[in-house]
This record gives C-alpha cells, sequence and structure tokens, in this order.
C-alpha cells in the first residue's frame, strides 16, 4: 500500500493538472475570441463529418454556402471533411469569410483545406460557445449524433433564453421531418415541450430557401 507521503504527492499532482487544465481552456477561450472577432454575420453550417464529394447534399451545401456569402453572411463551419468540407469550400470559392472551428478528435476530423479563418480546440464546450457567439443563424443539414448535439444545444439556449433567439434551418424535409413529428407527438402531447417551441425551427429543401429565411429575419 502507498505511504501517506506517497498518496498525498499524487492528490497534489493531480491537483496542479487540474489547475493547468483551468489555463489551457481560458487560452482556448481568449484564441478564438481575438481569432473570431472580425466575424459579424456569421452562419454557422452543421452536418455529418461522413459526407462524400459527389453525394448530393455535399453539392448543395456548396451552393448554400456560396448563396450565403453572395447574401452578405460568413460561413462557419466545424473545419472537417464532409458537410464542413463543402460548406468552407462554397464559401472560400465564393470569395468569403470561410471560417473552421477545427476540434481535435481520434478519428473523423481532418481539417480541410478550404478555411481562411481556422481556430483549434480540444473542449468540445468552448467549441460550441463559438459557434453560437458568432453566428446570426444556424443551418442544420442531415448528420448525425454530433450534428443533433450542437442543434439541440442551440435550441436549449434560445428557449431558456440565455441568448438571443436566431433562426434555426433545418436542411430536408425528407431527412428531419420525422424528428419534428415525433417532437409534436412524444414530447408537445405529453406537455415536454411547448407548442411555440416547435416555432423555433424552419423546414426547407434548397439552398435559397434558406438563405431567404435568414435574410428575412438578419438584416446585415
Amino acid at each position: 500500500m502507498p505511504s501517506r507521503e506517497n498518496r498525498q504527492f499524487v492528490i497534489d499532482s493531480l491537483s496542479t493538472q487540474e489547475s493547468w487544465r483551468l489555463f489551457k481552456i481560458m487560452a482556448e477561450f481568449v484564441d478564438g475570441f481575438e481569432t473570431l472577432s472580425p466575424i459579424t454575420r456569421g452562419v454557422s453550417i452543421f452536418g455529418s463529418a461522413r459526407v462524400k464529394p459527389g453525394d448530393p447534399v455535399y453539392a448543395e451545401t456548396e451552393t448554400l454556402a456560396r448563396r450565403l456569402v453572395e447574401a452578405g453572411y460568413q460561413v462557419i463551419t466545424g473545419g472537417g471533411p464532409g458537410i464542413m468540407e463543402a460548406g468552407n469550400k462554397g464559401a472560400r470559392e465564393a470569395g468569403g469569410d470561410s471560417v473552421g472551428l477545427h476540434i481535435h478528435l481520434p478519428f473523423e476530423q481532418a481539417p480541410n483545406t478550404y478555411m481562411t479563418t481556422r481556430c483549434d480546440f480540444r473542449y468540445f464546450f468552448v467549441r460550441k460557445m463559438m459557434f453560437v457567439k458568432y453566428a446570426v443563424a444556424y443551418v442544420v443539414m442531415p448528420g448525425g449524433i454530433g450534428t443533433m448535439d450542437e442543434l439541440f444545444e442551440a435550441m436549449v439556449l434560445i428557449q431558456t433564453r440565455r441568448i438571443k433567439p436566431f433562426p434555426v434551418v433545418l436542411y430536408s424535409r425528407d431527412y428531419w421531418g420525422g424528428l419534428l413529428e415525433w417532437m409534436r407527438t412524444a414530447m408537445v402531447s405529453r406537455g415536454f415541450a411547448g407548442e411555440r417551441d416547435m416555432d423555433l425551427f424552419a423546414l426547407v429543401d434548397t439552398p435559397e430557401e434558406a438563405v431567404e429565411f435568414i435574410r428575412q429575419r438578419v438584416v446585415i
């Protein structure tokens, strides 16, 4: 059994590690604030990292990002492959700000080459805050668990009035319609969510619809 002195040494070492972790977290916040301060009309685009070039939704995301830049917005993605790559590519090729908030993961998250502004993160909660802080709208393309996480993080903040409400666009009625129907029949019907909460979403099927919905609600 370790001696009392050895146990105390381990405790002190762990305490020191936690203290240094706080400084790492603070550094990510500072770096994010300084790097992203010019982004005042960003639209955050989310979606699956597993979508490949050639997939229709990849091409639609490129078009969406291009249309957003043409309308005067800046594009923010997670900086990785798939939908993120398509968003950054469309924005960059349109000559706009193409921001990537890149997270270090053991798989699926190699940075794409289309970012004009890049921030790197190790902590998801810091990265999530940057998505919200510098966005005037969200567009949520088809995606998986990570995409759902980003969507409902924003919805909770809006629903609880922790942030100023902004447009949240769900792209593809075929993909998201079932989720919204379940929310109405299972959550709203039992009082777990309010009918007005469903008004926080907009369902669209084209890049033009998405951009027009945002333009009607966000004046730049």
